[in-house]
């Protein structure tokens, strides 16, 4: 049976998750932990036991998009598409709870100096990074935000440090509150993602909540024992006027294994009511 840490999320409160679901690889060239029809109904057990009001998932190919929203009821709907020039792909998609949520718009861009051209590339990486950016309402309160989903590249400081401060830069220029979700690639507080924080316009849940359901367990687990004190790759952000009431990291396989090489980042928050958004 898949762990519950956030049972029962209502209103004024949101469900809020954020999880790299692993890539689908086509090849066997993983342990058999990694393969995803090993898997997929592990990941299935989590889903449908925890039922974010919101997830910004990473690592999503089309089926495995599928997949997620199957898993989370016929209720939820499905922002963005692959990070390809035909937005095919891997892509970094944000579910949400239709019965909870509205949309008002959405957009995806592309991590680079050109984010309206699909598939592009700069500061460092070489593979697509893109972002979700959506503008939000929560149907039970009335209360606007903006969700921002995305996946900051593996293998470039440069292309990560770059990526924070367009994240800065991006909230700068949104109105009311806003919520994050990322694989970061980077401990969530390093050195090189620092200019996520420049101004303190962005807080990290986890430091910021008044209480914590779990320790605070590296993401990254590798379907291995998970660790504390290893790296919080998974961030879960929100601008300083969101109310972030409890925080969590599931450790717990769902049956004998993890549905992930990632455990999913949690968090009950508030959004404001009458913010400008």
């Amino acid at each position: 049976m898949a762990g519950i840490l956030f049972p029962d999320v209502e209103a004024p409160d949101l469900h809020v998750m954020s999880f790299n679901i692993r890539r689908r690889f086509d090849r066997i060239t993983w342990p058999p932990a990694d393969r995803w029809p090993m898997r997929k109904q592990r990941l299935r057990t989590f889903l449908g036991a925890n039922r974010p009001h919101l997830l910004g998932s990473q690592e999503a190919m089309p089926d495995q998009a599928q997949w997620v929203q199957d898993s989370l009821g016929s209720s939820y709907g499905r922002l963005g598409l692959g990070r390809g020039k035909d937005r095919g792909g891997e892509g970094t998609p944000l579910f949400y709870d239709r019965d909870r949520i509205g949309v008002e718009d959405w957009r995806q861009v592309a991590l680079s100096d050109t984010p309206e051209v699909p598939g592009s590339t700069g500061w460092g990486n070489t593979i697509p990074r893109i972002a979700v950016i959506a503008h939000l309402r929560d149907l039970a309160t009335g209360a606007g935000f903006t969700f921002v989903n995305t996946h900051f590249d593996a293998f470039s400081r440069r292309a990560r440090r770059r990526s924070a401060t367009w994240l800065h830069d991006l909230v700068a220029a949104e109105a009311g509150p806003l919520l994050f979700t990322a694989d970061v690639n980077a401990h969530v507080r390093s050195g090189e993602l620092a200019g996520m924080f420049a101004d303190a316009l962005l807080v990290d849940t986890w430091s910021y909540a008044p209480a914590r359901r779990s320790a605070e367990w590296g993401t990254f687990n590798n379907y291995a024992t998970p660790r504390v004190g290893a790296r919080r790759i998974d961030a879960l952000l929100a601008t300083p006027e969101i109310g972030v009431r409890a925080v969590g990291i599931d450790p717990r396989p769902a049956g004998t294994q993890w549905p992930s090489d990632h455990l999913p980042v949690q968090a009950v928050v508030r959004i404001p009511v009458g913010s400008p958004r």
